[in-house]
C-alpha cells in the first residue's frame, strides 16, 4: 500500500517538513507493542484512544501487540483548529465498555501541557480499573505543565509544532504516514 510520504507539505499557508520518517515511526512502535506484549501478558488490556488524533497511532500499535487485546475510543476538544491548547478540556465521546477490574493502557497522539492527559487519569480512575498506563506517539517534555505519567513513549520531542500520522492541523494533515513540522 502506497502511504502519502511527500518531502514538504503546505497548509492553511504554511510550510512543513520531514521530522520523524516513516521508517522511524514505525521502528518505534514495534519497540513499544514489544514491551506492552511483555507488560500485560496474561493480563488482556484494553486500549481507550483518544480520537481523533490517537486512531492511526493506535491502530499501528495494536499491529505490534502480540498479546489478546481489546479497543475503545473517547474523544476530548482542547485545540478546536488552532496550534495552541485552549487549556479547557471539553468531552465530546464517551468510551462504551466497561472498564471496572480492567487493565486500561490510555493512547493519546501528542502530550504537550498534559492537560487532556490529566484529566483522563482522573475520569478514568472513577470507573475502577485494574490499572491505568498511558501511551504516547509524542510527548513535548518541555511544553508539559501538568504532572502526567507516561509508561509507554515514542519520542520524546522539543516544543514544536507538528502534523501528520494522525496529527492535524485545522483537520488537515492526518492522512500524512511521517510527522512534519513547521518551517521557520
Amino acid at each position: 500500500m502506497d502511504q502519502y510520504l511527500p518531502e514538504k507539505v503546505n497548509i492553511n499557508g504554511e510550510q512543513f517538513r520531514i521530522y520523524l520518517t516513516q521508517e522511524e515511526i514505525q521502528q518505534r512502535l514495534k519497540a513499544l507493542g514489544d514491551q506492552i506484549s511483555l507488560d500485560y501478558k496474561d493480563k488482556k488490556p484494553i486500549f481507550i484512544g483518544v480520537l481523533n488524533g490517537a486512531f492511526v497511532f493506535l491502530s499501528d500499535l495494536m499491529r505490534y501487540v502480540t498479546i489478546p487485546c481489546e479497543v475503545d475510543f473517547l474523544k476530548l476538544s482542547s485545540y478546536g483548529d488552532e496550534k495552541v491548547s485552549s487549556g479547557n478540556v471539553t468531552d465530546l465521546k464517551n468510551i462504551d465498555a466497561n472498564i471496572k477490574g480492567r487493565h486500561v493502557i490510555l493512547v493519546e497522539d501528542i502530550v504537550d501541557t498534559g492537560l487532556s492527559m490529566n484529566y483522563l487519569f482522573k475520569k478514568l480512575k472513577q470507573f475502577g480499573p485494574a490499572s491505568l498506563s498511558a501511551a504516547t506517539l509524542l510527548h513535548k517534555t518541555e511544553a508539559t505543565h501538568h504532572e502526567v505519567e507516561l509508561k509507554y513513549v515514542g519520542f520524546k520531542i522539543a516544543n514544536l509544532f507538528v502534523l501528520g500520522y494522525g496529527l492535524d492541523y485545522a483537520q488537515e494533515g492526518r492522512n500524512l504516514g511521517q510527522i512534519y513540522i513547521l518551517e521557520e
